[in-house]
């Protein structure tokens, strides 16, 4: 009788505690478990980095919407991270501290995780993309800094001659930026899954600023003297074989524009 009402009551606890679990809006997409990539294609819907961008490039195809909402936000540096699939770039939100972001998952294990600015996990979700035929990433190429106000450009040069940047986002060689990264705060992403063979270069430029009344060229508006940037070569993502390499470029004033890396693939 007595191992009965214990039951009871711990099951009583567990009910009065799950709206109090409910109400973790840390994260909210993409969820734990199984997935598969058609039920959680959202390439017909708008991403938004924060703050708003004005420009709508349109959508990538086959990304998973990774969002949620910030109890506590900073907008000054350190920011919070988020991280997937190992993966570090600051997160940015707006001012209620909502967040969304694309990101092109491939089959596998995949995982998502978001860290507040000192270091502390907040929530960390793990999920298996079951569709096989999903095309994995081989080369991705990540851009992000410290300074939510600057505009910094990553600037592709594939084998080809093709040139992957903020006007020609996407290449008719499969190559191609994500889509709500492309303006604003970022950071900003180049993803390709065959990636042609050849020499590869790979450029951030200081294009200006971003604020309540849009672009603009004021240098008294910076928030730190020089902007970090760190771009991660990420290859064979996911896999047995992945690699991958970080480069930390110091941009100094509007207009800097700096070949980070060359490299053969």
């Amino acid at each position: 009788m007595k191992t009965c009402i214990q039951y009871i009551a711990a099951l009583m606890l567990a009910l009065a505690a799950a709206p109090l679990l409910a109400q973790d809006k840390t994260m909210t997409g993409p969820v734990g478990g199984w997935n598969r990539a058609g039920m959680t294609d959202k390439s017909g819907e708008l991403a938004v980095s924060y703050p708003y961008s004005l420009i709508d490039r349109g959508a990538q195809k086959n990304r998973t919407m990774i969002r949620g909402q910030l109890e506590k936000i900073s907008t000054k540096r350190p920011f919070h991270q988020l991280i997937v699939n190992g993966n570090p770039t600051p997160l940015y939100t707006d001012q209620e501290g909502r967040y969304a972001r694309g990101y092109a998952f491939g089959s596998g294990s995949n995982s998502v995780e978001i860290r507040s600015p000192d270091g502390k996990s907040l929530k960390r979700m793990q999920f298996y993309e079951t569709d096989a035929g999903r095309p994995q990433p081989r080369l991705r190429i990540i851009g992000a800094w410290d300074d939510n106000q600057a505009e910094i450009d990553l600037h592709i040069i594939t084998p080809d001659g093709q040139h992957a940047f903020f006007a020609n986002p996407f290449l008719s060689n499969g190559g191609g930026l994500d889509a709500d990264s492309v303006d604003g705060p970022g950071p900003e992403m180049f993803t390709m899954t065959s990636p042609l063979h050849g020499t590869y270069q790979v450029w951030v430029n200081y294009w200006g600023n971003f604020g309540d009344s849009g672009y603009h060229f004021d240098e008294a508006t910076r928030q730190r003297p020089i902007i970090t940037t760190r771009i991660t070569l990420v290859f064979n993502e996911n896999t047995p074989s992945e690699k991958r390499q970080d480069f930390v470029v110091p941009l100094r004033k509007i207009g800097d524009l700096t070949l980070v890396k060359s490299f053969v693939y």
